[in-house]
């Protein structure tokens, strides 16, 4: 199989931040070219333009729960596919100035998720402290280094304390020694080939909001002994109450079932959109140049499904 040398995969930066540290392990020894974008959308945007071959970006937090910007993104703005997931565990760090001290600390910068995963410590030993928010960790660590004000910290990893030369004034303030961040790789159009232990993520779009509807999504799931490891309403930005649902559930879309299921929620929905199918964490595929869609039958199932504004 001929592959890209090297892959060129964008990621959520700047450096140092959780989805490098994730990006670097997934890949493992595997060549590639990784390029920092300062936002989720601007690496969903690489991709989309072909500037990039894939993207690297975290979708859920064991803690927070769902990265909306990412969901809501690959639901209402793009059409990329998903090839790979990744699970990293997650250990927050507060990062200072060299020779700052706790009583120090007036304002504490980080990502959002970052900051509610280290709520009980802000609350219990920084309780006066001013939160802002940063579009990343890395980004946080990177405003202290550049202020070098000895009342100001980050909360974030500490390969970008190391990066940027600052000093971890507190080790390890998750509130949840369990916390882990969830990371899909996107491309535009290749899905691995199945392997017995996959997964297909769907988005279903109603035509009108009425009774039963969400039951009638499960009962095609259900009816077909497919596993639904996942479940999430999210506003479609068009009028109060208009939901779609988000879907994980077991299997590939070159399976006969998955086939059936799409079928028939298509049947029963205004759309679904398909956003991959993959195998799980434990099996993630490294990404190539020349991974084919699966089959005929596929092809012609996406192209029922995918809609041409998506």
């Amino acid at each position: 199989m001929e592959e890209l040398t090297p892959m060129r995969i964008s990621y959520l930066g700047p450096a140092g931040t959780f989805t490098e540290e994730a990006l670097i392990e997934f890949m493992g020894a595997r060549q590639y070219e990784g390029v920092a974008q300062p936002t989720i959308e601007d690496v969903l945007a690489d991709i989309a333009i072909g500037n990039s071959d894939y993207g690297f970006v975290p979708i859920e937090n064991s803690i927070e729960g769902t990265v909306t910007p990412t969901l809501d993104a690959l639901i209402f703005r793009f059409r990329l596919q998903i090839y790979a997931e990744f699970i990293l565990p997650v250990r927050q760090q507060l990062i200072a100035t060299p020779g700052a001290r706790l009583d120090d600390i007036e304002s504490v910068y980080s990502y959002a998720h970052a900051l509610a995963q280290v709520g009980r410590f802000l609350r219990d030993r920084l309780p006066k402290a001013k939160l802002h928010h940063t579009d990343s960790t890395a980004e946080a660590v990177r405003l202290i280094a550049e202020a070098r004000a000895t009342s100001m910290a980050a909360i974030g990893p500490r390969r970008a304390a190391q990066l940027y030369g600052l000093d971890v004034l507190i080790a390890d303030i998750d509130d949840h020694a369990a916390n882990s961040t969830r990371f899909l790789l996107l491309n535009n159009d290749r899905i691995p080939a199945p392997t017995g232990r996959d997964k297909t993520s769907l988005v279903c779009f109603q035509v009108e909001d009425r009774p039963g509807s969400l039951l009638s999504i499960l009962a095609e799931i259900a009816s077909r002994g497919i596993n639904l490891t996942k479940l999430e309403s999210r506003p479609t930005k068009t009028g109060i109450g208009i939901y779609c649902f988000a879907i994980d559930l077991g299997g590939h879309i070159a399976d006969r079932p998955v086939q059936d299921v799409i079928s028939g929620l298509n049947r029963h929905l205004g759309h679904v959109k398909f956003l991959g199918s993959y195998p799980a964490f434990a099996d993630a595929p490294r990404p190539s140049q020349s991974t084919p869609r699966a089959d005929p039958l596929v092809e012609e199932l996406l192209g029922q499904i995918e809609p041409a504004n998506s």
